[in-house]
């Protein structure tokens, strides 16, 4: 006969799945106020310490927030809040290794291409003045490397933001952040901003003309090149 262990679990376990099966059949929805410590020990038999590790999971979960001197909240769940979960996750495996930098830009690239050919298809006009605006801003700001830095990625977020998919806004956002800490002043030392923009008028050139072909090799064009500026900290130290 098969043995079928029982595992004994941890109360706050319990707890956990309680409390969940609360939010997900909408018995608390978002902006909810979770019921007190003392309400849910009442409840569920337990003593304070099980509902505090409970709570604590669900806060790293980003499913309810926690603020001293005040009641949980339920958090409304969003495709932001969820992939903001592994931020720091995915900042200590790039730290590890310099073969997830490479992983990551070679998904970069692959999550672009597609997000400009999106772009070329979709783009109204509004979008296209969205993304000439930005440009422009970055015109502005030649030499101010960080406020320079910013207005690219929300250059790149922008041409995502066109496909209408929360998703795609979220991973772009995701990206740039975790490749930002990997950035080095080569863009400035080497006079690398000027070629972002032009770089950065083709691409919307083309996603202007609907031409997604165009596009697409215009936007590989721009991230081969500037690949080399995301460098990680080993290879610094080696160079």
């Amino acid at each position: 006969m098969q043995t079928e262990r029982i595992i004994r679990r941890k109360l706050s376990d319990e707890v956990l799945e309680r409390l969940l099966r609360l939010i997900s059949e909408g018995n608390l929805k978002a902006g909810d106020a979770m019921p007190s410590e003392r309400e849910l020990m009442e409840r569920f038999g337990v003593g304070r310490p099980a509902i505090r590790e409970a709570m604590q999971s669900l806060a790293n979960m980003g499913l309810v927030s926690i603020s001293h001197g005040e009641r949980a909240r339920v958090q409304e769940l969003t495709a932001q809040s969820i992939i903001r979960q592994v931020d720091l996750s995915a900042h200590i495996m790039l730290q590890r290794s310099s073969g997830s930098l490479e992983h990551l830009k070679q998904a970069r690239l692959f999550f672009e291409r597609g997000m400009v050919r999106e772009a070329a298809a979709k783009a109204q006009g509004s979008d296209v003045e969205r993304l000439r605006a930005t440009i422009e801003e970055q015109r502005r700001l030649l030499g101010q490397s960080e406020a320079f830095m910013a207005a690219d990625m929300r250059l790149h977020t922008q041409i995502a933001a066109i496909s209408g998919n929360p998703i795609f806004i979220s991973v772009s956002e995701a990206m740039l952040g975790w490749l930002k800490a990997y950035h080095t002043e080569l863009l400035v030392w080497s006079g690398k901003e000027t070629h972002t923009i032009s770089e950065h008028t083709e691409i919307v050139d083309h996603i202007a003309k609907g031409d997604a072909g165009a596009a697409e090799a215009a936007m590989v064009r721009h991230l081969e090149r500037s690949s080399v500026l995301y460098t990680s900290a080993a290879h610094l130290t080696r160079g």
